[in-house]
């Protein structure tokens, strides 16, 4: 077996938190390595929705998900992060007083002074609806997330649900589908009511078709849909025609190895930290962005940033425990300046 990976930080997880957290443990001089389940970094931003727009970025009036993951790989290049993509850490054992050992499930080995979870909620799934045959489909014409806009343009879209991702997804799209229909059990939305008012100025206007039923069945060739079965709360059925049809029934979160970690775990899938330092109940091991929980805790990405700045914190007493943390801003110190190379 080669000899483990040796570094100061292991970051479980590359979305928006875990790239952010780079660039925090860079300015103190410690580096990292970053492992992530998905074959790209952004997370969720990459994996469901890397072309809807944010808006809760401070300083940033809009940026896609994507763009912000672009720009957050920008921001930590002078740290030179090292990136292991499509593996999922399967144990995490604690060796000696103050090194972690970190195991992939291809085998790869990492030695750490610091582990940093910022996994999201876990590895996560698509919800796949009860439709017989769905599975023919996947991937050719039904889709659990919109991965480019532009594979959509003039096609007739189905979209089915009611949550938020029904709704935002109904209404970026429908100026590029040729066209578009949202298809929910009920009257109901779990979603905000301002997407919830626009979706409908849009049906009133016959720019979208907003109707109730179920989907029961799927046909078509080759996996390409040619239209659906819907049945009605009454009982009735009917067709609807489509090329695409977009299920969005929520997802499965799944913590997967993390919960044999020995954490003791809050509502079976988040980690409970501390708030000065948003370390675990194990020491050097730290929960920071979806994963975690506290009292307050608040779900959203400027959050896990934050938090990600006092971990980075604590971490440095770890990493040089005989070292004095001198605290500096980025706009006054030329030393930072000089690390971000634009002293």
């Amino acid at each position: 077996m080669s000899e483990p990976i040796k570094t100061d930080v292991v970051i479980i997880g590359a979305g928006p938190v875990g790239l952010f957290a780079v660039f925090e443990l860079g300015l103190l001089d410690m580096k990292a390595h970053l492992i992530d389940i998905l074959d790209k970094t952004g997370g969720q931003c990459a994996e469901l929705y890397p072309e809807k727009p944010i808006y809760d970025i401070p300083g940033i009036p809009v940026i896609s998900a994507h763009g912000l993951v672009d720009a957050l790989h920008q921001q930590i290049k002078p740290f030179n992060p090292q990136f292991h993509l499509g593996e999922m850490v399967e144990t995490v054992t604690k060796v000696g007083d103050n090194l972690f050992r970190v195991k992939t499930d291809l085998g790869k080995e990492f030695e750490s002074k610091v582990v940093v979870i910022a996994a999201g909620g876990g590895s996560f799934q698509p919800k796949r609806p009860p439709m017989p045959g769905i599975e023919a489909y996947e991937g050719k014409s039904v889709f659990y997330s919109v991965r480019k806009m532009e594979a959509f343009r003039g096609k007739r879209v189905l979209i089915v649900g009611g949550g938020d991702s029904a709704l935002d997804w109904t209404l970026n799209l429908a100026p590029i589908a040729g066209h578009l229909t949202l298809l929910h059990r009920r009257k109901d939305f779990r979603a905000a009511p301002d997407s919830v008012n626009k979706m409908t100025a849009l049906a009133e206007q016959g720019k979208i078709d907003f109707l109730l039923g179920q989907v029961t069945a799927l046909e078509g060739n080759d996996g390409q849909l040619a239209k659906v079965i819907v049945k009605t709360n009454e009982g009735s059925t009917f067709d609807i025609a489509c090329d695409a049809m977009l299920p969005f029934f929520g997802l499965t979160m799944k913590l997967g190895p993390v919960a044999n970690w020995g954490f003791e775990l809050k509502d079976e899938e988040f980690i409970p930290v501390d708030t000065a330092a948003f370390e675990t109940s194990m020491p050097g091991i730290f929960a920071v962005g979806d994963i975690n929980w506290y009292p307050g805790k608040v779900k959203l990405i400027l959050s896990g940033f934050h938090e990600a700045a006092l971990m980075a914190q604590k971490a440095h007493h770890y990493v040089y425990p005989d070292k004095r943390l001198v605290f500096q801003y980025t706009t006054s110190s030329t030393s930072l300046q000089k690390k971000l190379g634009v002293s």
